[in-house]
């Protein structure tokens, strides 16, 4: 063990990574999709998530704004849509169509549930905590959706 910078520790444990999707609702109506890596599980009883979005970002207004989002954990098939999810902004494009999701809405706030997901939660911000350059939003898990067929997706 020897000491050394971050990014050689962190590109030594980076891998493989699970991702998700999160959506919300924009400010003037409509949804958007955002690519994250920084989320976890932070209570059983209740059943909650956290997930970190950058203060750059358009989902950090759109959750300003709207105090719900859908975890979404991809699916294999899904990967393209999180590489565009992450490459481009929710303030010129319009991620679900431009990605032909196919999605339901959801019970809470109808909120897109994506028909090829692995799975979604329904979430409710009840929290959040300034954390750098990121805000970490804690939802409330209100519904879930799970679909067996989907293998999910990881990156390795």
């Amino acid at each position: 063990m020897k000491q050394t910078d971050l990014t050689s520790a962190y590109g030594l444990i980076h891998l493989p990574a699970k991702v998700t999707l999160a959506a919300v609702e924009k400010p003037d109506g409509g949804y958007n999709l955002i690519t994250l890596e920084w989320f976890m599980r932070t209570s059983i009883q209740p059943p909650m998530f956290a997930i970190s979005i950058g203060h750059s970002r358009y989902s950090h207004e759109c959750l300003l704004e709207s105090r719900y989002f859908n975890l979404i954990f991809p699916s294999v098939e899904m990967k393209p849509l999180c590489a565009m999810a992450g490459s481009s902004s929710g303030r010129d494009t319009d991620k679900l169509d431009l990605g032909k999701v196919d999605f339901l809405p959801g019970k809470l706030h109808k909120l897109p549930v994506p028909k090829d997901a692995v799975a979604v939660f329904e979430c409710e911000v009840t929290s959040q905590v300034r954390s750098g350059d990121h805000t970490i939003f804690v939802g409330e898990v209100r519904y879930s959706w799970a679909n067996p067929d989907r293998t999910l997706l990881v990156y390795s």
